[in-house]
């Protein structure tokens, strides 16, 4: 008997403005070797599944401007423009709007266009099986913590550090973003957390980097031919 997939949604979220990398433009329209950052990241998930439905979360301001970017980069693939909010958890709630309850949904940053078909395709399989999958890498530098003992070292080993896509069924983060929003949501996961929901890692990238600042765009350009 033949298993029917869920469908599969991503939110990416492009609704920042950008402003520690201090250019004109948020940094999400800015330009990899010719081509817009959020274009990349959009172009990787419709590459992995052309069958996913694409929500884009942009600022309100900038929905104009991006249609004439498409317009000037010949970008036909489809999605859903929507406005974002005056925060992140406000944008993704507006994103998770447009996805159905009964599918899969993937949230990520608009300015991770590095990420790599394996580690989306370990999300969506990990969310399948569990309700929920989040990307991690260790860090390979030395950690310190504060405490009231000072600054102290720490195994970093025992410290991960998230990435998106944070995959989810859809069901469940819809629920979790009608919580009360509160001082301890991070990302979409720990949201999800609150509401009692174990939450399972994979295996991240060190390569799928957020776009912050200059320097984060230069490194982007230098893995430009792996896009």
């Amino acid at each position: 008997m033949e298993i029917t997939r869920k469908k599969r949604f991503v939110v990416v979220v492009a609704g920042g403005t950008g402003k520690r990398m201090e250019s004109e433009v948020p940094k999400q329209f800015l330009e990899i070797s010719g081509r817009p950052v959020l274009m990349r990241t959009i172009e990787k998930f419709h590459c992995f599944d052309e069958s996913m439905s694409i929500v884009v979360v942009l600022p309100a301001d900038y929905i104009d401007f991006w249609n004439k970017l498409k317009e000037k980069h010949s970008f036909t693939i489809p999605h859903k423009a929507v406005a974002g909010g005056p925060t992140r958890y406000e944008s993704v709630k507006n994103g998770l709007d447009y996805v159905d309850e009964g599918s899969i949904v993937a949230i990520h940053d608009g300015v991770r266009p590095l990420v790599s078909r394996e580690i989306i395709g370990r999300c969506f399989a990990t969310a399948e099986r569990f309700g929920n999958a989040v990307p991690v890498v260790y860090p390979n530098d030395s950690v310190r913590i504060s405490t009231d003992r000072g600054i102290v070292p720490f195994p970093r080993d025992k410290v991960m550090l998230v990435q998106t896509p944070q995959v989810f069924k859809a069901g469940l983060i819809k629920d979790a973003y009608n919580q009360d929003f509160g001082n301890d949501f991070t990302d979409d996961a720990s949201l999800l957390e609150m509401t009692g929901v174990k939450i399972a890692v994979v295996e991240g990238d060190h390569k799928n980097i957020k776009i912050t600042t200059q320097l984060d765009l230069l490194v982007a350009e230098s893995y430009s031919d792996e896009m």
